[in-house]
């Protein structure tokens, strides 16, 4: 697992400026750490530099209790078969069992001429006392799993500059009982904290409930003005097109100016940006905290910032300064945005919001995104790694689910650079405060409907958390809370006192499937279903006009099951057939939650399963075509039936087996590349209900002279030509080609077979390429399962340094080469090099076409010899030397 999880790795951040202005470095090692039951002492002993932290074990920094034991291998990796159940759950031994003393020592002088020094912390959980050089920090107990905190412990910094920091963290005040409820028995939820821990329907207990220091610590050096919690709003009136010349943007900029000193203190704020300098002079009052506008600035030709697929995702950079008078930098911000405007606007004929985006609207083509790792091992790279994966997928939002945490800003950075819209929930959900009658809840619903228990809490949480994540062009929406709005007393001063003053420029909806978001006008909750359809469903059953949770199934293959069931359990599940087909599988799988989100009979039309290799290769064809029906049914509904949808979900914290597009491992399965098919930007698509041909254009300007291409496929490769015409398509329009259906059944009648359809330019350059596999007249695959093998020549070449070209050519003659996977892997131990990003995968090539997909991948120090394996449903594995 270790090395499975090589990219979290924490990662250093050191700013260093002039004299006075801002210098800050992360605590992130030689953190030591012990159980309370095991320190007498107390924090202002614990905390000398002469006292000896015997027999104290390597603490994880950002991390939890359980990451440090895991790593100390106290515990055995809990996401590995049932080993989660041999590690003690909180709510069983007691708080004090994962209550913890953490302590490490740093080097730092003490200042003259009046600089500051400053001891911040970006997240504990879920309580926690701090001791520095044998004296207490905090006055009060720092308490709450969302709020950040920082104290000047300038006089408390040793006179020779060896200091030592004592940490004791709490867990969570109420831990909740993991009885396999939504939440646990739902107490989890009477703290600002987040719900996923006490177990949920994708994912069981975290034990210790992610108590620790879970994020980043900071020193950090200022002068006697400490410049904090900086804004900038970038507006952009009128509709824009992305790459044009832009009329003017308006710059507003403020920040917040802490003054240390005894004294009145005058000075300048002030950045530059586009050759200008924006300044105001400022008076601050002894020992004040003083907001601070700044003129707005006028922006010409501004470069704008638009979601994936739309245009640039330019950003800005500017160095926000305070200079007292007469002195040197106190501080500094260095801050990186994008300028745009987001809007939303009501859709009469769908009665749902549209988003709109620099005056454009957007389909929203969106993911549920839980959290990056369930134990909250949480690094740069791997937010970059998954948003990206997100931006290959062709979407353009992902919403934050309410049941987790505000996300880190290195994850909103990762969506500011691949262009994915953010709608942040905050930390309610429907299932543990209080929504519905739940037998396997503590309280009852008015007991629960006023969850946390401390309301103060939960808005100085939210407070703290808007100001650190506002200035992100990525944050798009906020949201009161996950298929719940908060408490009237919290939601009331969030919606009108807190978010106008802190933001003020993002749509805020109660909670996730709201009215105001979508009118339910079809009954249920406002989302779903969550799983397994006939493709037909996603093109004629009408479900939310902005559905913000609908799924189905997502199990890897093979290779990603192997990383987490022993071999034993790796058993075949048991189809039950009836009306409502059902699967009993292994208790390992179960425990992976496999459960209500199975397969159901969707795998039998291609053959019963052989083995558990061969029904998670054809779980891979139920997957592709699963997703890609699913965006190309909402799709095909455009500002008819749907302003947008958000899939539930995209990704899975740790090794479930339900609702992902790849593993935790980051291991993509092909729902990843069918959503990317059915989302792209300009498709082409077959209408399995009426036969019709559809092309979709999400793009904002109108597409002339492209030539629709259709054509059929019989078993044996025999190629049909149905049509090839010149058409043109509208921004952000859905057009009708006309019904094959009489020619596709006669095709498939006793076989099944395969239908195509592209979209070319005028030079031929193929824009969409969309392969259909179709059954017979009983539903059954049967074509496939007696298909003739196809011989795939495959070469692989490397282009630049991590980047490499896959060339398949299948020669005429042949059947087709169906659905290869393309992988690289270790020549040595024949392991797949993760996270490996494809233009392409699951190729299907036809008899007498060569097709090209790159592979991105990060390279290593080293000498590791990697090669390419590709195999696919009619064609023989084999391992390609990279030229």
């Amino acid at each position: 697992m270790n090395r499975l999880f090589l990219y979290l790795l924490t990662f250093l951040f050191v700013t260093i400026q002039a004299p006075f202005a801002q210098n800050r470095y992360e605590l992130n090692s030689g953190w030591k750490c012990m159980n309370i039951s095991k320190v007498p002492e107390q924090g202002t002993r614990i905390s000398q530099t002469t006292y000896k932290l015997t027999n104290w074990i390597p603490a994880v920094v950002p991390g939890t209790v359980l990451t440090t034991m895991l790593e100390n291998k106290m515990i055995p990796d809990p996401f590995y078969g049932m080993n989660n159940e041999r590690i003690p759950d909180i709510y069983r031994t007691g708080r004090d069992y994962y209550t913890y003393w953490f302590s490490t020592d740093f080097v730092e002088k003490p200042t003259n001429n009046g600089e500051q020094v400053w001891l911040s912390f970006r997240g504990i959980n879920y309580s926690c006392d701090l001791f520095l050089n044998g004296t207490k920090v905090n006055q009060t107990l720092y308490e709450g799993m969302f709020l950040r905190k920082s104290f000047n412990i300038t006089k408390l910094i040793s006179k020779d500059g060896n200091n030592r920091l004592a940490v004791i963290v709490y867990p969570p005040n109420t831990v909740g009982n993991p009885n396999g409820g939504q939440g646990g028995d739902g107490t989890i939820a009477k703290g600002v904290g987040h719900q996923y821990v006490a177990g949920w329907d994708w994912i069981r207990p975290i034990r210790d409930r992610n108590t620790g220091i879970w994020d980043k610590v900071y020193i950090e050096k200022t002068g006697e003005i400490n410049l904090k919690n900086p804004h900038i709003v970038t507006l952009v009136p009128g509709k824009r097109m992305p790459n044009a010349t832009q009329a003017d943007a308006l710059i507003q900029v403020s920040a917040e100016l802490d003054n240390t000193s005894e004294q009145i203190v005058t000075g300048e704020l002030s950045y530059e940006l586009g050759g200008k300098k924006i300044a105001r002079d400022v008076r601050l009052k002894p020992r004040s905290l003083t907001e601070v506008d700044l003129p707005v600035l006028t922006l010409e030709n501004p470069k704008l910032w638009w979601p994936a697929g739309y245009g640039p995702q330019n950003l800005y950079q500017i160095k926000l300064s305070f200079i007292p008078d007469g002195q040197k930098v106190s501080d500094t911000e260095d801050l990186t945005f994008g300028v745009r405007e987001i809007q939303t606007q009501w859709n009469n004929t769908t009665l749902s919001k549209e988003i709109v985006i620099n005056g454009q609207r957007l389909f929203i083509k969106g993911g549920n995104w839980i959290i990056s790792d369930a134990m909250l091992r949480f690094t740069k790279e791997r937010y970059d790694a998954e948003i990206r994966y997100h931006r290959d997928m062709n979407l353009n939002l992902l919403r934050i689910w309410g049941g987790a945490l505000p996300e880190r800003p290195e994850f909103f950075e990762a969506c500011d650079r691949y262009g994915l819209l953010v709608m942040q929930d905050f930390w309610m959900s429907g299932d543990c405060n209080g929504r519905w009658v739940d037998p396997m809840k503590l309280e009852d619903q008015w007991a629960r409907r006023k969850y946390p228990d401390n309301h103060a809490l939960f808005l100085e949480s939210a407070e703290d958390m808007i100001k650190m994540v506002r200035n992100h062009p990525s944050l798009a929406i906020w949201c009161g809370g996950n298929e719940i709005m908060p408490p009237e007393d919290i939601l009331i001063p969030l919606r009108d006192s807190i978010l106008p003053k802190l933001d003020g420029t993002r749509w805020f909806i109660d909670y996730s499937n709201s009215d105001q978001m979508s009118k339910n006008t079809i009954g249920g909750n406002g989302d779903g279903p969550y799983t397994i359809q006939p493709v037909s469903f996603f093109w004629e059953k009408r479900t939310f006009p902005f559905n913000s949770e609908v799924g189905s199934i997502g199990v890897g293959d093979y290779e990603s099951l192997q990383r987490f069931i022993p071999e034993k359990n790796m058993v075949l599940p048991v189809l039950h057939p009836g009306e409502k087909p059902s699967e009993i599988a292994d208790s390992v799988w179960e425990y992976h939650t496999y459960g209500d989100v199975g397969y159901k009979g969707s795998i039998k039309p291609y053959g019963e399963p052989k083995d558990v290799r061969d029904f998670t290769m054809k779980a891979q064809l139920v997957n592709y075509d699963q997703y890609r029906a699913l965006m190309e049914g909402y799709s095909s509904h455009m500002w008819e039936w749907y302003t947008g949808t958000i899939i539930w979900k995209t990704q899975n914290p740790w090794t479930s087996m339900r609702g992902q597009m790849y593993d935790c491992y980051l291991d993509p399965n092909a729902c990843l590349y069918g959503l990317r098919k059915g989302s792209e930007m300009l498709h082409a698509m077959y209408n399995p209900v009426d036969g019709s041909v559809m092309m979709v254009n999400n793009g904002f300007e109108a597409k002339r002279d492209l030539m629709l291409v259709i054509k059929t496929y019989d078993m044996k490769g025999k190629e049909s030509l149905i049509d090839q015409s010149l058409f043109y398509i509208e921004p952000s329009q859905v057009k009708k080609y006309g019904s094959i259906k009489n020619r596709v059944e006669d095709l498939c009648l006793e076989k099944g077979g395969f239908v195509r359809t592209q979209i070319l330019d005028t030079n031929k350059k193929v824009l969409s390429d969309n392969v259909y596999w179709l059954a017979d007249a009983n539903g059954n695959y049967s074509g496939l399962q007696e298909m003739g093998q196809a011989t795939l020549r495959a070469e692989a070449r490397k282009i630049s340094e991590g980047e490499i070209e896959v060339i398949l050519t299948n020669p005429i003659g042949n059947s087709l080469a169906f659905f290869n996977r393309i992988s690289l892997i270790d020549a040595v131990t024949k392991d797949r090099i993760l996270p490996t990003f494809f233009d392409d995968n699951y190729l299907t090539v036809i008899p007498g076409e060569t097709l090209k997909t790159t592979l991105v991948y990060r390279p290593e120090k080293g000498k590791r010899k990697m090669v390419i394996e590709v195999k696919g449903w009619n064609t023989p594995k084999q391992i390609v030397e990279i030229k």
